[in-house]
This record gives structure tokens, sequence and C-alpha cells, in this order.
């Protein structure tokens, strides 16, 4: 394989090099079937033994019980910030929505156009950076569910806890799923795109308590209804089959190198070397909560920001690439997903530590 830089992409991100260099030796033929993985029907039982075999991962990694409902759907997470109130807050029910980053806050947006929706919580008036207890946000008892993003990329800031409400909770976990161990049962919804932490864009997992099924809006189109994708198998029109069988690559990886504990394990060591640095001295800021902080998108100021783009322009120079915080927020942002190894995330401390010496 060609050189690689330091990838510390928010998405779509990096992969590990054994999963891509399986998919490089599979790629012009699969097994013994004659064609590639992206030339047979998604009915083909070659497929379809892909499709459960990833499934069966998922429910291994994440102790599922018969209980949940695992669907493969397009449309990335944003297409759920619709779908979710279509389905479960229809006839302009209540919905609580809490604000606690970007995400969250572009989910409520979009769930104002067709629920009554309800901000339960927000942290918006003090940038994002702090996020009360979840026993402290204030919900209507006539709330369909509660909704919010587990950890914003955009932030750098998560709920490191699992809830304890009396209501579905539905919880957008693109950047954090199968990095950190959670306890399934306490939530009711999970959805999560795959281009963070288990492949390319193009495909989301859907995990969801069956019983949901049933109080789905039976008037929607069948395209837009959990209930007629969970009746098909996430088949009821033709899926992304690449991104399906490369998320399978991506379960079948994770259960070889230890599971969800190993991976939240190293995620939280990988992002303890940068907040060390960063909290070292007054070069590098992070305004984030301590104990909320991301363990997968580092973000971080330069005290004098007139040196930021020099910082960017720099660490290209020394393989360091994507380091750009999102538009929205300005600064850094290092997202280091499972698959970013310990050795980039050193190099990158390595890098801070001499660019601070240099300018500090």
């Amino acid at each position: 394989m060609k050189k690689r830089v330091h990838n510390f992409s928010a998405g779509p991100a990096i992969l590990p090099e054994e999963v891509l260099a399986e998919i490089k030796e599979e790629f012009n033929g699969y097994q013994d079937i004659g064609s590639t993985i992206i030339e047979i029907s998604h009915r083909d039982k070659t497929f379809l033994d892909i499709a459960e075999n990833a499934e069966s991962s998922v429910r291994r990694l994440l102790n599922l019980g018969d209980d949940y409902k695992v669907l493969f759907m397009q449309g990335g997470a944003t297409l759920q910030f619709s779908l979710i109130p279509l389905n479960f807050a229809h006839k302009n029910a209540r919905a609580s929505y809490a604000e606690i980053g970007s995400w969250s806050s572009k989910a409520a947006k979009e769930a104002s156009k067709v629920c009554d929706l309800e901000i339960c919580h927000s942290s918006k008036e003090n940038g994002f950076n702090n996020i009360e207890d979840l026993s402290d946000w204030v919900i209507s008892n006539n709330s369909k569910f509660v909704h919010y993003c587990k950890n914003e990329t955009i932030q750098g800031i998560r709920i490191p806890y699992d809830p304890n409400f009396q209501l579905p909770t539905f919880v957008d976990m693109s950047s954090c799923l199968f990095s950190e161990d959670i306890d399934v049962t306490k939530y009711d919804f999970i959805y999560a795109c795959a281009q963070k932490n288990f492949g390319p864009s193009g495909i989301t997992l859907i995990i969801l308590r069956k019983t949901l099924l049933e109080k789905c809006d039976q008037s929607l189109p069948n395209i837009l209804r959990y209930d007629m994708h969970a009746q098909e198998n996430s088949m009821l029109n033709t899926p992304n089959t690449f991104a399906w069988y490369v998320a399978g690559k991506m379960f079948n990886w994770y259960e070889k190198n230890g599971g969800v504990k190993e991976m939240e394990k190293k995620s939280i060591e990988k992002s303890q070397i940068l907040y060390d640095l960063i909290d070292l001295g007054e070069f590098y800021q992070n305004p984030v909560l301590k104990s909320q902080r991301s363990i997968n998108n580092v973000v971080f100021t330069i005290k004098d920001s007139n040196l930021e783009q020099l910082f960017l322009d720099k660490a290209k120079k020394y393989d360091l690439h994507y380091l750009k915080g999102h538009r929205s927020v300005g600064g850094m942002r290092a997202s280091i997903y499972n698959s970013m190894s310990k050795e980039s995330v050193v190099a990158l401390r390595d890098f801070m530590q001499d660019f601070e010496k240099q300018h500090g």
C-alpha cells in the first residue's frame, strides 16, 4: 500500500489498513462467484449472507436482545432528523429535543417542521461547552419521545453516561457508536451514519425496539416508514451494497480486536494524549467541561488565533491532514475514531509541542 497520511478527518474518516487490504483483495472477484461484490443483486444469496453476518456482528458487539430490530438504511443520519418525527410524532404530537451542539440543533430544526417541538434543554448560551445533567432537563409528560446527540463532533462534547428517561429515548450516535460501552436497554432508538466508525458514507445503522414499529405513521409513503423497512429486512429498495459489505468488515475487525470495551479504552487513551498537552499550558485551549469532553473529536484553538492557519499549513507538511475545525466554529479538530492509531495521535502531539516551542 502506498504511503498514507495521518488522517484526522471527521468523516468520511480513516479505515483500518487491514480492512482496506481485504477489500482490495476481494474487489476484483469475491470468493468464487466470478463477480465483484458491487455487481451482484442484493437478493443474491452471497449478499444476503453478508447482510446477515453484519447484523449478527452488531448484535454480538452491542449485546442486543431479540426485542431490538437492526436496520441498514440510506440517506445518512440527516434523513433520520425528518423520519423520526414523521413516524413517531405525527399529527403534530409533542416531542422533546435537547440542543447540546450543532447536530442536535439541526435535528431539532428539522423536527420543528413536523411536530410540536419542545426544547427540553439547551446549552447554546454557554457555547455548547457544558451540558446539564439529564435529570435537570424539563420534559413534558405528553411528549412522545426525547431526542439528543450523544457526541457532538463540531463542539467536541459528549454525554458520557446512559440516560434513564421515562419516555422513549432516541439518540444520534453517529460519531461514537462502537467507541463507547453502552447499555443498549437504556435506549429505544439509536442511529449512526457509517462514515465515522464503520465504513464509507452512504449507509446508516438503526437499532430500535420492535415495539416502536407498531407506532409508525401508516399514512406515510412506504419508503418513509421504519416498519416497512423492517418488514423487508432493509431491502425495501436496493440498498448501498458496497457500504453494507464494508460495514460488515468493520464489525468483524472490532470483534477481532477486543470489541467495544477495548475500543472505548483505546479512545480514552488516545484522546487523553492530546488533552494532557492542551491542559499543560495556555497556548492551546479547549473550552469544554473536562468531564464531558469527547473521546472521538478533540477540538482546540490557539490563544493567538492568528497562528491557526500557520499551524494547519505546517501540519500538512508533516502529513497531519484534515485538522481544520468545522467552518461554523473555526479552530482545529482532531477526529480520532476507532481506526485511528495511537502512533498518529502521538505524531500530532509531538508536532503540537514543537509548534508551541517555536511560536509560544
